[in-house]
């Protein structure tokens, strides 16, 4: 794993964090049918960090990750990767192209977000092609490869989305996102439509791929042990806004905001969210 940048006492790199989202808004609706999903919103997550946003549904935290990956334009603020403006409320643009391959995101269902016609190798090969400009037949060969090391067998690499357990779904979406050698993985509540068998194998994956590769991690869930496994910093959304946030151990140690509190005792069990081995049954 690439060694961590040195970061301030506040989280942030002291070369400055690959991603930041500065007071971002998105509206939706006109007049007095408007309402903020996300509100003055401000993150950021270094390389080689793994960070999560935490909340109930429709707290607006899917909202803020499909802003980092433009698929929701923010009515105001801005997205800047590594110091660079790339995503601007009022400007017209998007993410530039030829920057898109830098941050990838994972799908909360991984049925909807493969193409039904194509086989799982096809699909992570398609985006090496595109993204690595790696020629067809090169491609599938590291295809398989990259599925091999997401535990998909060259069997399951040649079936269809339809013909695979959601687990297995989801790791094939997790190969076609480290396809294009991205710097950033947004994983968007990854294990909320699996079981929980397929669960444990994936965090295990996904903890697993971010030490390797030295990815900076953004991990949205409502699940707080998923939470507290996989970062090491988190923001708490509540209602479009971030009400807290900080080293993942301190905040769920000693919640600041009653809002985090309350996530935190509405846990069965509480002693259970803690920060332990995932283990594969």
């Amino acid at each position: 794993m690439t060694s961590r940048r040195a970061a301030d006492t506040s989280g942030r790199s002291l070369a400055g964090p690959l991603i930041e989202v500065r007071d971002v808004t998105v509206r939706f609706g006109y007049g007095s049918q408007a309402l903020d999903a996300v509100r003055n919103a401000s993150i950021f997550v270094n390389a080689n960090e793994a960070v999560g946003i935490v909340g109930e549904s429709g707290s607006g935290k899917t909202t803020l990750a499909r802003v980092v990956v433009d698929l929701v334009q923010p009515t105001r603020g801005e997205v800047l990767l590594d110091g660079v403006p790339v995503i601007r409320a009022g400007s017209g643009k998007g993410f530039p192209r030829a920057d898109r391959w830098k941050v990838q995101m994972v799908f909360q269902d991984p049925y909807s977000s493969l193409n039904p016609r194509q086989r799982a190798w096809e699909s992570v090969a398609e985006a090496i092609h595109v993204w690595q400009h790696v020629p067809a037949r090169a491609a599938r060969e590291q295809a398989l490869v990259l599925l091999r090391s997401m535990g998909i067998t060259e069997d399951q690499a040649s079936r269809f989305p339809r013909a695979l357990s959601g687990g297995q779904r989801q790791r094939v979406s997790v190969a076609r996102a480290l396809a294009p050698r991205p710097q950033a993985l947004i994983a968007d509540e990854p294990t909320s439509a699996i079981d929980q068998s397929a669960q444990a194998h994936l965090l295990n994956l996904l903890r697993r791929i971010q030490k390797e590769r030295g990815l900076a991690v953004l991990f949205i869930s409502h699940d707080l042990g998923v939470i507290r496994y996989l970062t090491s910093r988190v923001y708490v959304m509540r209602a479009g806004e971030i009400v807290e946030s900080g080293p993942t151990e301190r905040v769920f140690q000693q919640p600041e905001h009653p809002y985090t509190r309350l996530l935190l005792d509405s846990v069965p069990g509480r002693r259970v969210v803690r920060r332990t081995a995932v283990v594969v049954p």
